[in-house]
């Protein structure tokens, strides 16, 4: 947690309960990896966490279906907060009709969420919505802040429809936060680049990247802080490049990487994605969370690495 380990929802109040310090926080994604990182911090300090979900609902969690475009409006009065940090799978190789449906999934599940928000009489203060990297373009040694530009690739484009699909949210006046995430030190994402435990391409593209437990302190640094508004990178201040990342793995897991895999090998395997995501050179840098004096936890990558991996340091 921050300096102090202290709760930095501490002085946000609910518009209607000024008097008590605990915010009713919705959390839509609470069962996927992030999400439940999230939500689970949020109720340990004290927030009444209710959970969107797509099955029936049960106590404490309200129900949406986006791909059939309905939510219970009704049961998202009165929140003073929403985390959208809901994922979705990622085809191994984005074929057109792939590529469209993560597209209309993102955008209508956002605009969905945003439009009904909007709606409501006791409307949350707060949005806080996952968002990605992949907006950038590859800009090799050049440092990405909130202020760089976006890419034209399908990924930057998917990034910033998604980031414009919450625009209904803000024209009502709720103040709408992009958590724009680089690779995620984690799960799945994390056991996938222990096991391919290799430099990929030339190795000296930058990696952004984040520890999964830094995301809820970022998370809540985001709802206290009413300056934070739009884009923010929530990443690492220590970005390395690929080749590092790998090495630094490979001494976290006593094990030596192995031969570099070739660019195009990669291209051969994934298609588009692999110089979209892998291949690209992201050096992004949280300019907006320092400035708000936000303190990384696990902005050192071996630490991290280790904190995750419940590797002895």
């Amino acid at each position: 947690m921050h300096e102090g380990k202290t709760d930095p929802l501490m002085d946000v109040r609910e518009g209607h309960g000024k008097g008590d310090p605990r915010m009713r926080v919705l959390v839509a994604g609470a069962g996927g990896l992030i999400g439940s990182a999230v939500a689970l911090e949020l109720a340990d300090h004290g927030h009444d966490v209710v959970r969107l979900v797509r099955r029936e609902p049960g106590p404490g969690e309200v129900r949406w279906d986006p791909d059939a475009g309905t939510i219970d409006r009704e049961g998202l009065e009165g929140f003073g907060a929403v985390i959208d940090v809901a994922s979705m799978p990622w085809p191994t190789r984005w074929t057109s009709a792939a590529k469209q449906r993560m597209h209309d999934g993102r955008v209508g599940s956002y605009g969905l969420l945003a439009e009904a928000l909007a709606g409501r009489v006791d409307r949350p203060q707060v949005l806080v919505c996952a968002s990605g990297m992949g907006i950038y373009p590859s800009s090799g040694d050049e440092p990405l802040t909130e202020e760089s530009g976006a890419g034209s690739n399908w990924l930057a484009h998917f990034q910033r429809d998604g980031e414009a699909a919450m625009a209904p949210a803000s024209a009502a006046g709720i103040r709408v936060v992009h958590l724009r995430l680089p690779s995620v030190l984690g799960g799945r994402n994390l056991t996938a680049m222990a096991k391919n435990l290799r430099p990929l391409g030339d190795g000296r593209q930058w990696w952004s990247w984040v520890a999964l437990d830094e995301i809820p302190p970022i998370s809540e640094h985001a709802l206290a802080t009413d300056a934070l508004v739009g884009p923010i990178n929530a990443a690492s201040p220590n970005p390395v490049r690929c080749g590092e990342f790998t090495a630094t793995l490979g001494r976290v897991l006593g094990r030596r990487p192995g031969r570099r895999m070739p660019a195009f090998l990669l291209r051969l395997a994934l298609g588009e994605m692999a110089d979209a995501l892998l291949l690209a050179s992201r050096r992004m840098e949280p300019h907006r969370l320092l400035e708000t004096g936000y303190r990384f936890e696990y902005p050192d990558l071996e630490a991290a690495l280790r904190h995750q991996l419940g590797a002895p340091a």
